[in-house]
């Protein structure tokens, strides 16, 4: 990474009220353009440090910072208007359209009566039907529920709303986990590609090491809410594997890590 990181995390500790340490000192920076992936397994602490980002999280130590800017409920408004998210579960309304659906990425930038009541200006129609061709989906679909499509489908409509807000950061918590292996690959390559073609940052949560390393500028390992590697996928030696798998008792052989 050179330059000042977009995302800086900085002694990023957090535990939970029932006293499950999810994050203990974290810290990395990630930087502009950069695809990250944060690997690691169910509970080593991914999704809460995607949430810390956002401010759905707040640490109980250390800080998150976005382009400098600490994120902090005095900040948290302007930053979000940053940060888009993509979600395992889609997290789309099932009985609205996907025009309804992706034109919704763009709320946090419009008064909350047009958004109310669905008052979309022309541009941001436009660009809802760009992003839909961007992403592989017919015109046709434009007017389908989101209910009536795949999930790989429903997970491409999610990706469009992301896109939507022109955001610097998205964040994407195991965007392809309920997904066949075909259709992850199809799904990763296709973020990345659109997050390349808009130079935005993307850290992305996922458990399946194959799919880091096939589609991550980067990695950051972590195993009970530490760090435990972070470079590129090139530099994850057969060491480094068999530490993550052994750790939570799994076998080295194996090409995904336990969910």
């Amino acid at each position: 990474m050179t330059g000042a990181p977009i995302v800086a995390f900085d002694g990023v500790t957090k535990t939970f009220p029932d006293g499950t340490r999810a994050l203990t000192g974290v810290s990395f920076g990630v930087g502009a353009g950069e695809f990250c992936v944060v690997l690691g397994p169910s509970g080593s602490g991914k999704s809460t440090l995607l949430r810390t980002v956002n401010g759905l999280t707040a640490p109980d130590a250390g800080a998150v910072e976005i382009c400098g800017v600490a994120v902090s409920p005095r900040t948290l408004n302007d930053l979000r208007r940053r940060v888009a998210m993509i979600y395992q579960q889609y997290a789309l309304v099932e009985r609205a359209t996907v025009a309804q659906n992706i034109i919704a990425g763009a709320v946090a930038g419009m008064p909350a009566w047009r958004a109310l009541i669905g008052l979309f200006p022309a541009r941001d129609r436009r660009k809802a039907c760009e992003l839909l061709a961007a992403v592989g989906l017919e015109p046709a679909h434009l007017s389908r529920r989101v209910g009536e499509l795949s999930g790989g489908q429903q997970q491409r409509v999610g990706i469009a709303r992301a896109f939507m807000s022109d955001p610097q950061v998205i964040l994407a918590d195991e965007p392809v986990a309920s997904l066949d292996p075909q259709t992850s690959r199809d799904i990763m390559g296709l973020l990345r590609r659109q997050a390349r073609e808009r130079g935005v940052t993307v850290l992305c949560s996922l458990h399946q090491m194959d799919l880091a390393a096939e589609f991550a500028d980067r990695i950051v390992a972590l195993l009970q809410g530490e760090v435990v590697f972070d470079g590129a996928p090139a530099a994850l030696t057969a060491a480094a594997k068999t530490l993550i798998y052994t750790a939570h008792g799994a076998r080295p052989a194996e090409t995904a890590l336990a969910s």
